[in-house]
């Protein structure tokens, strides 16, 4: 087994009047040789947008990018006519391929929203841009995993590349384990709230660990745990 931790307080950051974000991977004006990406995950922000504020129309090619609002909602919009409002419990995702342009701002006036936005490599290149978003029940990963991204789930939302993406709220002193999906990916434990132990490893919230060369991975809960888990392939 190998693993990379990546404690909260080393993440990247970049402070705005209207936003605040951590990059775990170099980002923007955030630049690391030893953090450019985790096998095919390129992009894991944690991103504070102010009310009202967001990314004016920008362009996207040859990603796939997933976006996880964890607190509040964000309006969408994009050149393939979507007008989106992404909000808690949804999770979007969007194949860019030969390429696309949109739009990301809070959609409240007057209370922030919190979210991951996601960049994994795609498996082929210049594919038809694809847009697709869907609610998952907080409900239906209390102590049991919930896919949320896949490659081939009609149960989850479809991603152009042999990843899957998995949430689990695991209740203190609880355990799980993790089985890999396919064959010499890698995972990347990302904790959104909580403390667990990762094969003997104490993470915290927003500490993350990758994990290669391993078939399963033990979770233990040490406090009421939110976790996201991206099973991503190590080479494209």
């Amino acid at each position: 087994m190998k693993t990379v931790l990546h404690k909260a307080e080393t993440r990247g950051s970049a402070e705005h009047e209207w936003l605040s974000t951590r990059y775990s991977f170099s980002f923007a004006n955030y630049y690391n040789p030893a953090r450019m990406n985790f096998g095919t995950l390129r992009v894991v922000n944690d991103d504070i947008i102010q009310a009202a504020m967001g990314f004016g129309l920008h362009p996207h090619d040859n990603m796939e990018i997933i976006t996880i609002p964890l607190e509040g909602a964000l309006q969408h919009k994009d050149n393939m006519g979507h007008t989106e409002i992404i909000k808690q419990g949804d999770v979007q995702v969007m194949s860019a391929g030969t390429g696309l342009y949109h739009s990301e701002f809070n959609a409240s006036k007057e209370d922030p929203v919190k979210l991951l936005q996601i960049w994994v490599y795609p498996k082929l290149k210049g594919v038809k841009p694809r847009y697709d978003q869907r609610t998952f029940l907080e409900s239906e990963r209390k102590n049991k995993f919930q896919i949320i991204v896949s490659p081939d789930s009609a149960e989850a939302l479809q991603i152009n590349q042999d990843a899957w993406f998995t949430r689990i709220d695991l209740d203190e002193n609880k355990e799980a384990v993790y089985s890999l999906k396919k064959e010499g990916n890698g995972i990347y434990f990302f904790v959104i709230e909580g403390a667990v132990a990762l094969n003997g490893e104490i993470l915290q919230k927003r500490d993350a660990l990758g994990v290669s060369e391993c078939n399963e991975v033990k979770i233990e809960s040490k406090s009421n745990l939110k976790l996201l888990i991206m099973e991503i392939p190590m080479k494209n």
